[in-house]
């Protein structure tokens, strides 16, 4: 592990007015994150433009690969005059003039432009008239996205080097999300084709969507509100529960658009949250073979708490709602007030009779699947998580499948794994979670801060990052709890449990950074003081 860490950073020596001064980086670092380091170290503006000499007067590279010196031989750094950045500003300005003006005439721009306009319309037209919203949509999509790609490679093959080629948008999958029935392609072929006969369910998810919906990996950020309807459904059919349990297919779409009705447009506690988690859950049904484990009524407990289990979250915590004394805290005497809450609306919706999914089940089953929700949901109360998880453990060395009690304990460790999942996905579907997260945060503490009322360090703007904010959870929490799992299903290590270790030596490493830079800053704050001081 040291040989490792210490291979990931560099050390750079640069002449600070005739001090030298060491400066300490990742090789994850970049250019411009060097560039601003090594302005703050020698005193200047973070945005200043430099340059990098060596002793022989030769300019040096700034970027993660550059030759590492000594303290004899000392790089030095040479802030850019007013003058010099005028003058490259109006050359680049020039430049781009002459680019864009090439652009234009080569590729007629105003003209594809128009054409798209145009296009859009007619399909907003068609969406109005024909009530095909999501697939219109993704032909529409599709056909930007083409356009997209045919100007890229014009445009890359023109004047831009091959190491600078265009980055593709992340707003769709590499993969079609939907594909037409084989009734409805025989039927476009004929002449006699009458588009307004032409029903929504003659489309569904394609192979590539269903075998993506069952991986960790799963990127929920590509995937609109309407179209994660399409998927948590597509759930509900796919794991048998539909006909197992004779739920009405249109009284679960109701049922489910009502449930997307009672999430709040919160940062991080939202329908999207609730897709994840159920999504995550979905995926660890297969990848742990649970079905073959659980029965079929413990699976549709587990799917059905994941979706309700945040239900009408109002993006303050539990402490807050007990330190503030809300109407929620009294209600339920500061007992898990939010996830009594989230169960409370669940049932309310249940207790619809449109929405009722269950409406086809004897009372004695109902009761069961009533307390089972309730169960899971009231687990995913963090305060309960050494609870929990203690018991867990003091169960998975010699865990019966055929034990009602240690398989309950289980449901409830899995939907905590669920729900606080994030980290197990790629860095580019997990850290904008991270970014909610700490905005509700915030907006928590600066609300506790005006009421008067305590604050936790790890929700004050003031106090925390992103990396200390993660370390410590990953590290105490996500960790150890998966591991725990893992006793009992060896393959989570590899698509779970590994990625979670990635995770932490990743934000392990950025903290590093941020204190080496803290460290400069500070040095440097000393320097001016004693500066003064000699005065």
């Amino acid at each position: 592990m040291g040989s490792a860490a210490s291979s990931s950073y560099r050390s750079i020596h640069l002449d600070v007015d005739g001090r030298t001064q060491k400066v300490v980086f990742s090789r994850f670092c970049s250019p411009c994150d060097i560039k601003e380091l090594f302005c703050t170290a020698v005193g200047l503006p973070r945005s200043t433009t430099i340059s990098l000499m060596d002793s022989t007067g030769a300019m040096v590279s700034i970027d993660p690969t550059m030759p590492s010196n000594s303290e004899r031989s000392p790089y030095k750094v040479v802030p850019h005059t007013g003058g010099q950045l005028a003058d490259k500003e109006e050359l680049f300005k020039n430049v781009l003039t002459q680019v864009a003006e090439q652009f234009s005439r080569a590729f007629k721009i105003n003209e594809l432009k128009t054409e798209v306009t145009n296009r859009l319309a007619m399909l907003e037209k068609r969406v109005e008239l024909e009530g095909l919203k999501v697939v219109e949509i993704e032909k529409c999509r599709s056909d930007i996205k083409k356009l997209r790609e045919e100007m890229a490679s014009r445009n890359n093959s023109s004047f831009l080097d091959d190491n600078k080629k265009l980055t593709p948008r992340r707003d769709v999958p590499s993969y079609p999300k939907y594909m037409l029935s084989q009734q409805t392609i025989n039927a476009l072929r004929k002449p006699a084709f009458d588009v307004w006969l032409w029903e929504s369910n003659e489309y569904h998810l394609s192979k590539e969507t269903i075998d993506a919906l069952r991986q960790p990996i799963f990127d929920v950020w590509q995937w609109e509100p309407n179209e994660m309807l399409s998927c948590l459904e597509h759930m509900y059919h796919d794991l048998g529960l539909v006909r197992d349990f004779n739920i009405n297919p249109i009284t679960l779409k109701r049922w489910l658009l009502c449930i997307h009705d009672n999430y709040r447009n919160n940062p991080f506690h939202n329908f999207r949250h609730c897709f994840c988690v159920t999504q995550m859950m979905y995926s660890m049904i297969y990848l742990c073979n649970l079905q073959e484990k659980f029965s079929q009524l413990d699976i549709l407990i587990l799917m059905t708490a994941a979706v309700c289990h945040d239900l009408d979250h109002p993006g303050y915590n539990n402490t807050y709602q007990i330190n503030a004394r809300t109407e929620l805290a009294v209600r339920y005497n500061d007992i898990s007030p939010l996830e009594n809450h989230h169960c409370a609306v669940a049932f309310q919706i249940f207790s619809q009779p449109e929405c009722n999914i269950f409406s086809n089940f004897d009372a004695e089953a109902f009761k069961q699947i009533r307390q089972g929700t309730i169960t899971l949901i009231l687990a995913t109360d963090m305060a309960r998580h050494g609870e929990i998880l203690d018991s867990f453990k003091q169960k998975v060395d010699s865990f019966d499948f055929t034990n009602e009690e240690h398989v309950t304990c289980l449901k409830m460790v899995l939907i905590k794994c669920c729900d606080i999942s994030n980290e197990v996905r790629p860095m580019e579907v997990a850290e904008p979670w991270v970014d909610c997260l700490l905005e509700e945060y915030f907006m928590q503490s600066d609300r506790e801060k005006a009421e008067g009322l305590p604050v936790a360090p790890f929700m004050d703007r003031e106090k925390v990052t992103k990396p200390t904010a993660q370390i410590g959870f990953i590290k105490f929490v996500l960790i150890p709890m998966f591991e725990t799992v893992m006793k009992l299903f060896p393959q989570i290590e590899e698509v779970m449990v590994q990625p979670l270790r990635e995770s932490r030596d990743r934000y392990e490493e950025l903290k590093q950074i941020d204190d080496a830079m803290n460290e400069v800053q500070k040095k440097k704050s000393e320097n001016l003081t004693m500066g003064g001081k000699k005065k």
